[in-house]
């Protein structure tokens, strides 16, 4: 397993940005222009005040408001960035780690059903119900892989501190100096397993 296309494999978050767009189309009959144009015409200068005037005058609420504060006041630069971008930023001066990292997602790309997403500070892999694991660049020396699964903590897997209601409680550390095991792979296909 080596290096993957990330531009071909991977989804980002314009991804989601264009799942809002389309859920804002869908519930309101207008697309994210529309509201912008609206929306400077009525005056307003914020977020607060718009998703306060989307939702009281117009019943928009959640992720289609999202759609149309971005298009108002600005994208975040990471939104703008490509899947390859973002991954080289999160491992930018630990070529140890992004080896890691590398084989992981290799992994991601060969096994059917897995999608990969990027985000800014870590990468999200999603079974076609849910996601099921998160891969981290933790620390200067080890890579978290952390899981939803239902497995005891041994073998490698650790129990994870997390907050009431948070699914995710079992981590594998990967160590810069460590190869990844055929057992690391085999906790990822049952946690894939578990959540398709």
């Amino acid at each position: 397993m080596g290096k993957i296309d990330l531009k071909t494999t991977a989804r980002t978050w314009r991804f989601m940005v264009e799942n809002n767009q389309a859920l804002l189309l869908r519930k309101s009959g207008h697309d994210t222009a529309w509201w912008a144009e609206k929306g400077r015409a009525a005056g307003l200068a914020n977020d607060a005040e718009l998703r306060a005037w989307m939702r009281d005058q117009h019943g928009i609420t959640g992720y289609p408001q999202y759609a149309v504060s971005w298009e108002m006041f600005g994208y975040p630069d990471f939104m703008l960035r490509d899947a390859d971008e973002l991954f080289e930023a999160q491992y930018a001066n630990h070529p140890e780690l992004r080896r890691i990292a590398d084989a992981l997602l290799a992994w991601a790309a060969e096994t059917d059903g897995v999608e990969i997403q990027l985000r800014k500070g870590y990468v999200s892999l999603h079974s076609t119900r849910r996601k099921f694991a998160q891969i981290t660049r933790a620390t200067n020396s080890c890579v978290d892989v952390t899981l939803r699964i239902d497995a005891p903590a041994e073998g490698g897997l650790e129990a994870v501190k997390v907050r009431a209601g948070d699914v995710f409680t079992r981590r594998i550390r990967l160590r810069a100096d460590t190869p990844v095991k055929p057992d690391v792979l085999a906790f990822l296909t049952q946690a894939l397993d578990q959540n398709s």
